[in-house]
């Protein structure tokens, strides 16, 4: 590889009217940036920029962890992230943590020895405070789920209010049993989702049944058996709220035709179009990924501006087919 030094010798220049010449500086005359731009296709020149990397301090990368980078949430974020780093001239580097919680700290650490300019993490565990040090260094933002035992930003949903929002409009379409089927409510997220779930019973009248309260849905055997549950019930439910897309998606393949009413937290691809179409409460994954991004560039630029720690993005329901499915309804 061509070198800089080799570039000016051949072009009978100094090194710094090379990188001048390179970086497209107006003030070169047209002769001499006429041999360097010669100099540099002969060469086939190609800039190192480690240097400069090693003497900043940080690569120009953003590190982007979540949970399952498969998962369409967490994949349109990624994608909203990248699109916004790529502007400003940035790369991102992006692992799936899975859902064992003692890989995260390791493998959020690792990422962060790459000497990152900023990392953008959705969490899996419940206890952030080994990126303490590294939040002195660099800008860390959360997003979809909270730090906890951090101070550092974050851009989640409005979990509870979207819940809650959904329930309501299975009880308006008439629904008086209602079941709750997602993840284990140790993460904020889900258990943000569940109160919102029981608020709207609550606030309906209905009483809160525990034996309609399915968590640990988190593939399609469990989905399968979550379902098993319910049927077999003496009083089996008329509608499911499924409390994440993930948690929809196993559903679905085990559902029978009409079994039950369904609302789902988060839109995923295909929803529309299965049958019926799954009504869901949108959370608008691309803007909680470019609000991530603008936060790290933000801070980057200006360190020692004060923003606003957590920031809750509202959510919408989306109607479709799936709420108005299931039983006809007992008065």
């Amino acid at each position: 590889m061509s070198t800089m030094r080799e570039v000016a010798a051949r072009a009978g220049v100094s090194v710094k009217t090379v990188s001048r010449v390179f970086n497209d500086d107006p003030h070169v005359l047209p002769d001499t940036r006429e041999r360097v731009q010669v100099a540099l296709r002969e060469l086939n020149y190609v800039p190192n920029e480690l240097p400069s990397i090693l003497r900043a301090g940080r690569a120009p990368v953003i590190g982007i962890a979540v949970p399952d980078i498969v998962d369409p949430f967490f994949a349109a974020i990624t994608q909203s992230i990248q699109r916004l780093a790529f502007e400003r001239e940035m790369f991102t580097l992006v692992i799936s943590l899975g859902s064992d919680a003692e890989l995260e700290q390791p493998m959020v650490e690792g990422l962060l020895k790459r000497g990152l300019s900023g990392l953008v993490l959705a969490p899996i565990t419940v206890d952030q405070s080994y990126l303490s040090v590294w939040a002195m260094r660099l800008p860390v933002v959360f997003v979809d789920r909270q730090p906890a035992r951090l101070a550092a930003d974050s851009f989640t949903e409005d979990d509870e209010g979207g819940a809650d929002t959904a329930t309501t409009h299975l009880i308006a379409h008439g629904h008086r049993r209602i079941a709750f089927a997602g993840e284990r409510p140790l993460l904020r997220t889900a258990a943000g989702r569940l109160a919102g779930y029981r608020a709207a019973l609550a606030r309906a009248g209905l009483p809160e049944d525990p034996d309609l309260v399915l968590v640990g849905v988190d593939d399609r055997a469990g989905a399968r058996d979550a379902l098993e549950v319910l049927r077999r019930l003496p009083d089996p439910p008329t509608a499911i709220f499924s409390s994440n897309a993930r948690c929809t998606m196993h559903l679905l393949p085990a559902l029978r035709p009409r079994e039950f009413a369904l609302v789902g937290f988060g839109d995923f691809p295909m929803a529309d179009v299965v049958s019926p179409s799954v009504t869901v409460i949108d959370q608008d994954p691309y803007r909680l990924g470019r609000l991530a991004a603008e936060r790290i560039f933000d801070r980057l630029d200006a360190p020692d501006r004060r923003y606003r720690r957590r920031t809750v993005v509202p959510v919408h329901l989306v109607e479709r087919q799936s709420c108005q499915a299931g039983p006809a309804v007992r008065g």
